[in-house]
Parts: C-alpha cells; sequence; structure tokens
C-alpha cells in the first residue's frame, strides 16, 4: 500500500516557531515530523511513500532525499502554486491503483494502520477516515456517525452545533482510487469540503474510530505537548498493538451528579471533580472509558438514540474542558420483569450489569487492555466489585 504525504503546508500558526522551514519539517524532540511519520509507516511495512511538497520543498527534500536511509522509497510531487488539501491528487491518477492511505504533514501519530485497513475492507465504502476524540473539539470539525460507522453529518467550526459527541477528523485517511475520478481537472480543491463531505449523501463516507495517538502541530502550545508525550513514552504506548491502560468511570454519581434515573440531557450537570479527573487520564496516557448500567432502557423510559443524546451532553461539556472519553459502554438490561412500559428484550439476567465486570471486559477486548494496570473509578459497591471482578484497581468516592 503507497501512502501520500501533503506535505505543502506553510504553518501561519506555527511560524513563531520556525519560519524558515516547512511546517513538517519542524523538529519534535530532535527530528522533523516527517521523519516521526516515515519510521511510523515503515515499521508497518508502508514503505512506497509520495510526498506533495511546495513552500520550502527544498527543505524537505534536501533531508529525506530518496528515502533509503530511512529504509522507504520517496518520490516527489512539487505543487507549482497551491492545490489545496487535495488539488494535487489530481496528477497521481496514474500512481494509485489500490487503496492508498492520505495522510496530513503536520501530524504525530502512532497507529495500528492494520486496523484502518480493516475497516476500511469491511466498509467497503470509498474512504475512510479515523477519527478521534481531542481535548479542543469546541474548535474542530465534528463527525457523527451511524452504529456501523457510516458518517451521517459532518460539522466543520464555522457551522452551528448543540451537544454532539467529541469525534474529529484525525487527518488520516484511507482512499480508494475510484475517488480520484471526482478530480475532474488540476485546480485547487478541499479535501474534506469538496471530495469527502458529498460522499455522505451517497452513503460511501465510513469512519474508523481510534483513541491511539495523534496530534496535529497547529499550535506551539500543542508542539510544547507532544514534545512531553514522546519523552514520557505516550505516543509509542498507544499504539493499540501495545497493552493499554485504561480508567473505566462509572457515570451516575461519579462524572455527573446522581438524581435516581437520569432521562433528559438537560439533566446532567457534572460533578465538580469530572473534568480534572478524566483530564487527568487523558494526560497520563491511560484510555479514559465510561461503563455504566442504564436500566432506563430496558424500563422502556429511554431510547437508545435518547441515551446518545444524554452521552452527548456528557462529552460536550467534557470538552469544554478539555478532557475526553475514548468510548462509552453500557448495558441495557435489568433483570426484574412486571412493570408497565418495560422492554422485555432487554429484561435478562446478563454478564454486562455491574456488579459483573462484562462492561469492562468488552472494552478490554476492544482496545487491548491489561486489566491489572487500570483502574474502575465509581461511587457505589456494584463499581467497586465490578473493577475486582475485571482484574482492575478501585478507586471509590463520594457521591456529590
Amino acid at each position: 500500500m503507497k501512502a501520500v504525504i501533503m506535505a505543502g503546508g506553510r504553518g501561519t500558526r506555527i511560524a513563531a516557531v520556525r519560519a524558515d522551514i516547512p511546517k513538517p519539517m519542524i523538529p519534535v524532540c530532535g527530528k522533523p515530523i516527517l521523519e516521526w511519520q516515515i519510521e511510523c509507516l515503515a515499521r508497518q511495512g508502508i514503505t512506497e511513500l509520495i510526498l506533495v511538497i511546495g513552500h520550502l520543498g527544498e527543505a524537505i527534500t534536501d533531508y529525506l532525499g530518496d528515502g533509503s536511509r530511512f529504509g522507504v522509497s520517496i518520490r516527489y510531487l512539487t505543487e507549482r502554486e497551491p492545490l489545496g488539501t487535495a488539488g494535487a491528487l489530481y496528477l497521481l491518477k496514474d500512481d494509485l491503483r489500490e487503496d492508498f492511505l492520505l495522510l496530513n504533514g503536520d501530524l504525530i501519530f502512532d497507529v495500528d494502520i492494520s486496523r484502518l485497513l480493516a475497516r476500511h475492507r469491511e466498509a467497503g465504502g470509498l474512504a475512510t477516515i479515523l477519527t478521534h476524540p481531542n481535548d479542543h473539539p469546541y474548535d474542530s470539525g465534528l463527525i457523527e456517525a451511524d452504529e456501523g460507522g457510516r458518517v451521517l453529518r459532518w460539522l466543520h467550526k464555522e457551522d452551528v452545533r448543540g451537544d454532539h459527541k467529541n469525534r474529529v477528523n484525525a487527518g488520516i485517511h484511507l482512499l480508494s482510487p475510484a475517488i480520484l475520478t471526482r478530480l475532474r481537472e488540476l485546480k485547487r480543491t478541499d479535501l474534506d469540503r469538496e471530495i469527502l463531505r458529498p460522499l455522505i449523501e451517497e452513503g460511501e463516507l465510513y469512519v474508523y474510530d481510534s483513541p491511539e495517538y495523534i496530534k496535529d502541530m497547529g499550535t506551539p502550545e500543542r508542539l510544547h505537548e507532544v514534545e512531553e508525550d514522546i519523552r514520557r513514552g505516550i505516543v509509542a504506548r498507544k499504539n493499540l498493538k501495545n497493552k493499554q491502560r485504561a480508567v473505566f468511570f462509572d457515570r451516575d454519581g461519579t462524572l455527573n451528579r446522581y438524581i435516581g434515573f437520569l432521562r433528559r440531557p438537560e439533566e446532567l450537570v457534572l460533578t465538580s471533580r469530572a473534568i480534572e479527573a478524566v483530564r487527568r487520564a487523558n494526560r497520563a496516557g491511560y484510555l479514559a472509558i465510561l461503563v455504566t448500567n442504564q436500566p432506563v432502557i430496558a424500563r422502556g423510559e429511554v431510547t437508545h438514540e435518547e441515551l446518545s443524546a444524554i452521552h452527548n451532553r456528557l462529552e460536550t461539556l467534557l470538552g469544554e474542558g478539555g478532557a475526553y472519553l475514548d468510548d462509552i459502554f453500557y448495558c441495557p438490561h435489568h433483570p426484574d420483569k412486571g412493570f408497565p412500559g418495560e422492554r422485555p428484550e432487554y429484561k435478562i439476567d446478563c454478564t454486562c450489569r455491574k456488579p459483573r465486570p462484562g462492561l469492562l471486559l468488552a472494552a478490554a477486548e476492544k482496545y487491548n487492555i491489561d486489566l491489572r494496570e487500570s483502574y474502575m473509578v465509581g461511587d457505589s459497591e456494584s463499581d467497586r466489585q465490578a473493577g475486582l471482578a475485571a482484574g482492575c484497581h478501585v478507586c471509590l468516592w463520594e457521591r456529590e
């Protein structure tokens, strides 16, 4: 599989760090961003690279050469004038005959590409974009997908938005060569707005959602954060090929104030410690995963869609404070039967309802989590028992 790296950006916001080199050549812990990218790709057998260069492009060619000293083969496409985030692909139609990676050149990442490829082939769409939560969703484009991963909406920063799941486009795409037929002439083209977003109505755009490490170098502050994360080993450790560590959070009484059965988004109010607790897990390189019993489904009081709206509210409030959840697992069941309006299909004695550990075990299976190095944080005895049954450390706190 070939990879195309868009490395021609000027990086106006990061120019205060180095204005004399292109953005993808800014050094991070002693190596240019592009070198970090190439090393990650080469480790996974992706060695045929095409770099689209422009502004100060000679700094890239002089440093990387033909790629042989990095174990890859590099060819270059030089933009004589800026062609946006996709225009140069018009010139690569003859080179890209199979599914290919398209990467933004300003990212530090360590991602298991095989999982992305498997998801792309399973979905069968023209494009699969890697999405992830981040700590600044309020100024990022948000992606909304259905349970099967098909994209339903794409909200850009300027679009009006309410409560939404914290999932943003990470800048890593797996594309079918058929998508190149959408480029009918050589001109400046915006990948997101002109190529990918129109695929939504056709049902041809999918997401692969991942908690792995991906961060853009848009500002000096983010550059500093990445360097700290590299030094602490967080970047490499979060590749899903490696065993992960997680903090499992209960919801009612832990992240939001306990009010009994919570049925509407407007009833959700964060506890005073929620943002800081989740943010600390994020910054320490732990996955932050919500595990919650939601018998309101079995009781017939809340639908799955309404529960999603409640969780969107939770993610929005956390995001406003710079914190994020990597995933949400909930149990919709309840064993007691015989109540008006109940949904019989959910009135079962399941293995996922806490104090049983099913939710934690499902998360561990999905994300390769070492439960012995993970924590369960909750406010009840059922949380404590679920954590212990899964083999986790347990932290209990008092309800507010």
